[in-house]
């Protein structure tokens, strides 16, 4: 099946190129035709949290709730003055009468305590109906800015990082310009460096944008997802698409008819390249069995972004080396600057500097337009002769870390331990918009809070309680000892007496509202333990005895919610996706220690690049330089590293793998094989990897703080992945294990099904 479509697409290269070319068109124009419905739900199946909204919004509709922001001002003198309260009420009103918003005023009696005790400062919260998406959300942001008032010795700002308009990326570009270079010095080749890079593109700029927009339609997708997407698909449609160039072209240095060797580079690369392509696919969509909407959405927008991927390396690359393939090895000096001055242009893009754009734009025309004229300009660049492959350098190493395993297994192994070793303090949870860059309006608007009411009114608490009871005395008595219990609480600042829905009397059941203010900030810790101790402690002995029911919610419970139950899910996942994982290695390698070890060796590659995301975001090391501040690690990062890094680092185990266990069968050498495989893979694996950790780490470069997160966890992965495990463990662990790498009992042998890669 692979040398069919490899031959089919290499000879019918301009309609394959042309159906790309309409493809990517025609989804994206859709996705802007029907637009985006990327969705900010956090709720969790059947928690405390759930339920309190519920019946918040059933019983007090625009009170909030745990999606919204926040309009805060502070003014010179009162904010009760006519000049100033009349501005802002007209305000409140206007957005109010936005679809989906509800306004709870300072000036209202329900948000009297939305004003400070010295009147200088208030805020208006900013509730936003479930019916209302993140995209719509940020439309809502920028339109409340339209309509701020200007009063003179008042700052008004708004808050709420669902309010904040979400800017994309550039940093990805960055990664495109370091690749170009990685490329050009792997293959001496421009074409050759182009082939990848538009693969990846084209996947990225079908899959990761169009397509993941359109999905959101249909599944909730939070708005960073695609970014992630294209950070991950540019990093693996290179590698894919490098892996299949670089057999191509050793089949072609033997003088094989372009044809064949195209259809033979894609019967062995190709065929690992899907096995290991798919391996990603389903690590990324087993976060659809956590069973909360937002994690599978982020996977869904990830797997379908590298499927596209996947798909563009094994129809699109073909049909570009069809077309291009007497030129591919040819390459002039023209082509080379004028490649050096397109990096430059990517990097200014990335870096958002406009000058070094324009000279790398106007340096890569004039490029061009000079060899028209000047004759060295068109001439070949001499290619580099191919050194046999033990008269490289990777093959040298090999046989040295194979000449003292041991030393070399400890010393990996510490390395990777010490790494590990943050983790064991590692606290999940969301950051608040304390953590947003300082020119941000939320960030203002989050100090501004801070200044005027304390750290905690950034995340008030909503205690919603109800009662069927028509014994009106013995409820409010109860309301009240709740408040009581509440209010004695040390981790509360200020709670608010019961507030009745307007609906009470109108229906069999009766709600309440009661706000409780924590003394410290959302993300700390102690308002966690705050939260815990509020529904096991107080609440229910409060009421015991009485037909009132309470809830703790709003947005603080709920992020604690949503990070309880993933974190109770994260063991079982990772279990699962390497059990799965393990059984694939088996059926591939027909081995028991090998997928053991692959197994082992990556799950403390990935440990130990948590430990560096523990260091720099929660303990906050290096936070000048990396521009984050302490906070705990976002609940579903840790499984989405783990899908996406166990799955780019089956790549490398199978491309790595499968050589060494090729000349295993050829020679039955065991020590020689293992040098022999390395020498054979590690110039591109390197070549990946370098790219890949530019690209994932220039995303650091974002503000977006789960963005930097992302990058930095990514990057470090397969970082530690292509050195530490693939050029010191695995070439110290298969001396150390000889023949017995490959050893499978034979029952096992005959039952377990054949994967050929």
């Amino acid at each position: 099946m692979y040398r069919r479509l490899a031959t089919w697409c290499f000879t019918h290269g301009a309609w394959v190129l042309a159906a790309w070319i309409a493809l990517l068109a025609g989804v994206n124009i859709g996705a802007s035709a029907i637009g985006s419905a990327f969705s900010a739900e956090f709720s969790i199946p059947d928690s405390e949290s759930a339920r309190g909204i519920e019946t918040l919004e059933e019983s007090f509709p625009g009170a909030g709730g745990a999606f919204g922001g926040s309009i805060v001002v502070k003014s010179d003198g009162s904010v009760d003055r006519a000049e100033v309260r009349a501005p802002l009420e007209e305000l409140f009103a206007r957005v109010d009468e936005i679809g989906g918003v509800g306004v709870v005023s300072p000036f209202s009696p329900i948000g009297a305590a939305q004003v400070s005790p010295d009147r200088t400062i208030a805020f208006a919260e900013v509730a936003l109906g479930s019916e209302v998406d993140q995209t719509a959300a940020a439309d809502i942001g920028a339109k409340i800015v339209t309509l701020l008032p200007e009063i003179p010795g008042t700052v008004i700002e708004v808050g709420g990082q669902a309010l904040t308009e979400f800017e994309p990326p550039a940093s990805e570009l960055i990664g495109i310009a370091f690749a170009i270079v990685i490329l050009i010095l792997a293959f001496g080749s421009v074409l050759s460096m182009g082939l990848p890079i538009g693969v990846a593109l084209a996947g990225v700029g079908t899959g990761g944008l169009g397509l993941v927009s359109l999905l959101s339609n249909g599944v909730g997708i939070p708005d960073f997802a695609p970014f992630v997407g294209i950070m991950i698909g540019l990093g693996v449609g290179i590698d894919y698409a490098l892996f299949i160039v670089t057999r191509y072209r050793e089949l072609t240095a033997v003088d094989m008819p372009a044809a064949v060797a195209l259809a033979d580079a894609m019967h062995t690369a190709g065929r690992a390249v899907v096995f290991a392509g798919l391996t990603v696919v389903f690590s990324l969509l087993g976060l659809l069995v956590v069973g909360v909407g937002f994690v599978g959405g982020l996977g869904i927008a990830a797997a379908a972004t590298v499927a596209v991927t996947l798909v563009a390396s094994i129809t699109l690359l073909p049909a570009l080396i069809g077309l291009a393939h007497t030129k591919m090895e040819i390459t002039r000096w023209r082509g080379l600057v004028t490649a050096a001055w397109v990096a430059v242009a990517a990097l200014g893009a990335g870096l958002k500097y406009e000058p070094l754009i324009v000279a790398g734009a106007v340096l890569a025309g004039a490029t061009l337009l000079a060899s028209v004229a000047i004759a060295p300009l068109r001439a070949v660049v001499p290619t580099r002769p191919m050194r046999p492959l033990r008269e490289t350098l990777a093959y040298r190493w090999s046989h040295l870390i194979q000449r003292r395993p041991w030393t070399f297994v400890l010393a990996g192994m510490a390395a990777l331990l010490a790494l590990t070793a943050p983790v064991t303090s590692l606290r999940l949870g969301f950051a608040d918009e304390g953590n947003l860059p300082e020119d941000t309006s939320a960030r203002r608007a989050y100090d501004i809070i801070a200044e005027g009411f304390g750290a905690g009114f950034n995340g008030p608490m909503l205690v919603v309680a109800t009662s069927s009871s028509s014994d009106a005395t013995a409820v409010e008595t109860a309301l009240g000892g709740l408040v009581s219990a509440i209010g004695a609480d040390a981790g509360v600042a200020a709670v608010t007496p019961p507030f009745p829905s307007p609906t009470n009397g109108a229906g069999a059941s009766s709600a309440w509202l009661v706000r409780v203010i924590p003394t410290t900030s959302p993300q700390d810790a102690a308002t966690v333990q705050l939260v815990d101790r509020l529904r096991s402690e107080v609440i229910g002995p409060a009421l015991g005895g009485t037909e009132v029911e309470a809830w703790v919610t709003g947005a603080v419970p709920g992020s604690i919610d949503f990070t309880s139950y993933l974190a109770d899910r994260t063991v079982a996942f990772f279990a699962a996706v390497l059990g799965v994982s393990f059984l694939l290695l088996m059926m591939v390698f027909r081995s028991i220690l090998v997928p053991l070890k692959a197994v082992f060796m990556n799950v403390l590659s990935i440990s130990a690049a948590y430990g560096v995301v523990v260091v720099i975001f929660q303990w906050g090391w290096l936070g000048g330089i990396f521009g984050v501040e302490p906070a705990p690690i976002e609940p579903f990062v840790p499984m989405m590293l783990f899908a996406i890094v166990f799955g780019l680092s089956m790549d490398y185990e199978v491309f790595l793998l499968s050589r060494i266990k090729e000349e295993y069968d050829r020679t039955g050498d065991a020590m020689n094989s293992v040098a022999d495989g390395l020498a054979a893979t590690a110039r591109v694996i390197s070549a990946a990897a370098a790219i890949m950790v530019v690209v994932f780490g220039a995303f650091l470069l974002e503000d977006e703080r789960v963005i930097k997160l992302f990058g930095v966890g990514l990057a470090v992965a397969v970082l530690l992945d292509a050195t530490i495990v693939r050029m010191v463990l695995v070439p110290a662990t298969m001396e150390l294990l000889g023949g017995r790498n490959w050893w499978i009992p034979r029952w096992l042998d005959r039952v377990l099904p054949r994967l050929h890669v």
